[in-house]
């Protein structure tokens, strides 16, 4: 049976204090999550009730096992999961700095990560082509011989889109420590964009992609590219996205935040869930943003993920209901 959502790319342990509101020299204890956008995309498509998979590698050591556990516990199908002989699992330590300080320091990624060795030859390309939606980042276009598989995928995929209802996302997650600049990276997303049929990313990452400009030219330069459905996040404006023929935009829903990190996966989830329910785009925007708000406010990302009733409670008490449409997927 094919993969509602089906991801690619990276996965890590997140060692998160539990000790909130201090630097990291000062914290005492610690706990550990899955962690990595894709796979956390793939948790949160999963608790929304979509059939989710991520293509991804680990260690051959002890985290790479708990992470392949975790996936199985979230729901994820897990067959896609290898571990890479010689390289360790990576780890990511956060401080948690309410309510906008959330330092990422990343071990066991440089020069490499396991989840940078995917190869081309080594990926199913069917389920790759059958998935409902294919999901990756730009930090998998970083180095080889990942770049090359994530191209092969790429191609590998159908057109799809709106009129047949199967999507390839590009998460235009730019992050500046793998690359040596951003004009590689640009060279690299530029290569992928034809393929692509969602591009998600904040002003920061789209000026990566296609330039700096208000998010409405932004997204202009997306559709120009090939994409079908561009999405800008606005920070505390909300998020807007743009096809051919609309545009729609959905105010943030507030939230006190205790850990911003993993919100933005929460959204990726729950709009892949949207998308596939085939809902109005900017009933997709708001179920993805009260998703990503219930994230915000808790300590982990792939635990806190939240369930479907979770989202539509916190919209009711936000005074944003659901259209009929979208309460008949339930």
């Amino acid at each position: 049976m094919a993969h509602d959502v089906l991801t690619m790319g990276r996965i890590s342990v997140d060692i998160y204090p539990d000790d909130v509101g201090v630097g990291l020299a000062d914290v005492t204890t610690f706990g550990k999550y899955l962690g990595g956008s894709p796979s956390n995309v793939a948790v949160a498509a999963a608790r929304h009730g979509r059939r989710s998979a991520v293509i991804t590698r680990t260690g051959e050591d002890p985290f790479g096992l708990y992470l392949r556990r975790e996936l199985e516990k979230f729901g994820v199908d897990a067959a896609f999961v290898a571990s890479v002989p010689g390289l360790q699992t990576p780890a990511t330590f956060c401080a948690i700095l309410p309510p906008d300080d959330f330092p990422l320091y990343f071990y066991g990624r440089f020069p490499t990560a396991p989840d940078l060795q995917i190869a081309a030859g080594e990926l199913d390309l069917q389920a790759i082509r059958d998935a409902g939606i294919f999901w990756t980042t730009v930090t998998g276009l970083c180095q080889e011989p990942s770049r090359s598989a994530h191209i092969a995928a790429h191609g590998a995929r159908p057109r799809g889109g709106l009129r047949s209802g199967q999507f390839t996302v590009l998460d235009l997650d730019y992050r500046p420590m793998f690359w040596a600049a951003e004009d590689e990276a640009r060279e690299q997303i530029q290569r992928v964009l034809p393929h692509v049929s969602v591009a998600i990313g904040n002003d920061t990452e789209c000026a990566v992609a296609v330039g700096p400009g208000t998010p409405d030219e932004q997204a202009d330069r997306l559709l120009a590219a090939g994409v079908e459905i561009a999405v800008v996040k606005l920070g505390a404006d909300g998020v807007m996205a743009k096809t051919p023929a609309e545009r729609a935009v959905s105010a943030p829903v507030p939230v006190q935040t205790l850990n911003g990190l993993g919100a933005g996966d929460a959204f990726g989830g729950a709009f892949c869930h949207g998308l596939l329910s085939g809902w109005p785009l900017e009933t997709v925007l708001d179920y993805a943003n009260a998703s990503g708000a219930i994230v915000a406010s808790r300590l982990s990302c792939a635990d806190a993920m939240p369930t479907p009733d979770e989202v539509k409670a916190l919209l009711a008490e936000r005074g944003r209901s659901l259209p009929a449409e979208a309460e008949a997927a339930w």
